[in-house]
């Protein structure tokens, strides 16, 4: 089973950035490199929600909520998923899980430990 590894996490003020990496150690690069990879979150109290997701040909699609913030890319040679986050607001705060998806777009592989975003002044 793939191992997904999520970091970049922490504590930003409001209208701060990050930026997240998802990085797949035990996964092979032609294992990866077809992959549809994706982030989610989930906010306490909330289920886990996609929030952009990346195609093997860079075509990227992006949650309402963060269209114009986000910027979600991929490099295939280090087999690593960023998400970079701008102009984050309160309700930006959660955990943040990448993940790769099917063609039906679930989840593909067990999630991971994710990395924690907080927004807060």
């Amino acid at each position: 089973q793939a191992q997904l590894v999520e970091s970049g996490g922490g504590l930003v003020q409001p209208g701060g950035s990050l930026r997240l990496s998802c990085k797949a150690p035990r996964m092979i690069t032609s294992v990866f490199n077809p992959n549809l990879m994706a982030w989610y979150r989930q906010a306490p109290g909330k289920g886990r929600e996609l929030v952009a997701s990346v195609t093997p040909d860079r075509i990227n699609n992006y949650a309402d909520s963060v269209k114009g913030r986000f910027t979600i890319s991929r490099d295939n040679s280090r087999k690593t998923v960023y998400l970079q986050m701008s102009n984050l607001k309160p309700e930006d705060t959660a955990v943040y899980y990448c993940n790769a998806l099917t063609t039906t777009n679930q989840p593909k592989y067990n999630w991971g430990q994710g990395t924690q975003v907080t927004v807060s002044s």
